[in-house]
């Protein structure tokens, strides 16, 4: 039953990913009535876990920083931000394969005075080479990301004409941007790289502070939310694959009609594309120039803890000079129990990677592991894996922003919905957050006649 037929307005979302599931959230706190239709069997799009010989794994290793504020408030939502551990204030050990490593830890004093002194005793740069990166993000901090002409401008560029040779784009900047938008400096549009460090590292003092998931992936972006849209009178529907939207609006789901009051199609660009009406976006197939970046994932269990440095346990940690970016404890998160340790090696703007046989992965970085982790050559590896995203995010490279569609097309009852649309941010999960939430807000202003009816029938009870 729809609004159409006296009953609460029905709400089609197709896919079940961060952004889908958003807005079904928000849907439901407006009265209206969502159906989420998933086409695989589980929820939480590129973001999910599987298991794994009674091991837990998350498909990659997912984190969001303070500043990520839509995330944070999804999580609010789900009464889970007990399950996700944040910094008390940003440090990042990074690890070199020869001689001592650095560390950035912020200072507390307002931003972007905290940074100053991580970047004065950042080791792994010359004195020389400090000041110039202080010049560069003081240069930085002036850049309008909004500005189109950044689009069109590199990132890698811009620091090698602010004076930011090769070691100082590798040894600080990579190790940020890359991660953030999952693309080598020299291929990231400078638009969404100066947002990144605006945001995150020049602007307020703890935005940068790194918070990761305390419990599975599948467990944070699937079973909570699915229970809490089940619970309020959502529908979830898994393994159903639409294969067309029509106008009516109607859907055709496993080779059935479905009619809805609004549809928000939530899907990656590359299937939205297929999906959407022409009347509705015209000049769909330039999202096809979005393209996609990999992201590889190398698991591997040692029989002892191995990630330490100094004698400290580290929770995560980076790597310059090295195949390895990222490295984080799984251990805990996975259930791996009998005082063994599971890391995870997260390679982004992994082309290089992507195909390469998982043997060939082992022998790299095995290896490089022993040499950024003295405890590690001493340990034995019980398991070794290696999980791949082909088309992780879009790739966010110079004349990426003007591809990115905004959520209303011109169909009044269809809006779009996922991180690779124009949300002002990264392809990041607070990217697809606030997606959700946009094409919630345009949802409910379509069918806020509908809405306001059910409201006084309901006798205003704000349901």
């Amino acid at each position: 039953m729809s609004a159409r037929d006296g009953g609460p307005a029905e709400v089609a979302i197709v896919g079940g990913g961060l952004a889908g599931l958003t807005a079904a959230l928000a849907l439901q706190e407006a009265g209206l009535r969502p159906t989420v239709y998933e086409a695989r069997p589980r929820l939480g799009g590129a973001t999910h876990s599987f298991t794994r010989d009674g091991l837990t794994v998350d498909n990659g290793q997912h984190i969001f920083l303070k500043c990520c504020s839509a995330y944070q408030g999804l999580l609010a939502r789900l009464d889970a931000l007990d399950r996700v551990r944040v910094q008390d204030r940003f440090d990042v050990r990074v690890l070199t394969p020869d001689g001592p490593g650095g560390r950035l830890r912020r200072a507390k004093a307002p931003g972007p005075l905290h940074l100053l002194p991580a970047l004065a005793g950042y080791r792994l740069l010359s004195p020389p080479d400090r000041l110039r990166a202080v010049g560069a993000s003081l240069a930085l901090d002036r850049v309008d990301p909004a500005d189109p002409s950044l689009d069109r401008i590199s990132m890698g560029t811009w620091l090698a004409e602010h004076g930011q040779g090769p070691w100082a784009r590798a040894a600080l900047w990579e190790l940020f941007v890359t991660a953030a938008l999952n693309v080598r400096l020299d291929g990231a549009a400078l638009g969404p790289a100066a947002f990144v460090c605006q945001t995150a590292l020049l602007g307020r003092a703890d935005a940068a502070d790194i918070g990761v998931p305390a419990v599975p992936l599948g467990d944070l972006h699937g079973t909570l939310p699915a229970a809490e849209i089940e619970r309020n009178g959502g529908r979830i529907h898994l393994n159903a694959k639409v294969t067309a939207i029509d106008a009516g609006p109607r859907l055709v789901v496993d080779g059935s009609p479905v009619g809805a009051d609004a549809v928000v199609l939530a899907v990656p660009h590359r299937a939205a594309a297929g999906l959407v009406p022409e009347e509705a976006a015209p000049d769909r197939a330039r999202w096809a120039g979005l393209g996609s970046s990999p992201i590889v994932n190398v698991h591997v269990v040692y029989d002892r803890p191995v990630l330490r440095v100094d004698g400290a346990d580290l929770p995560f940690a980076a790597a310059v000079g090295s195949p390895v970016q990222w490295v984080f404890d799984r251990t805990a998160v996975s259930g791996l129990t009998g005082g063994g340790q599971y890391l995870a090696v997260s390679v982004s703007a992994a082309d290089r990677w992507i195909d390469t046989p998982t043997a060939e992965l082992r022998s790299v970085y095995l290896a490089e592991l022993r040499r950024l982790l003295p405890a590690a050559r001493r340990a034995r590896v019980t398991d070794f894996f290696v999980t791949r995203e082909r088309h992780a995010t879009f790739r966010q490279s110079p004349g990426s922003d003007a591809l990115r569609p905004a959520s209303a097309t011109r169909l009044p009852w269809l809006f779009l919905a996922g991180a690779w649309t124009d949300t002002g941010w990264p392809d990041t999960m607070e990217g697809a957050v606030r997606s959700g939430l946009t094409a919630a807000r345009l949802v409910r202003r379509h069918l806020r006649p509908t809405v306001r009816n059910e409201h006084r029938q309901d006798g205003g009870s704000g349901r």
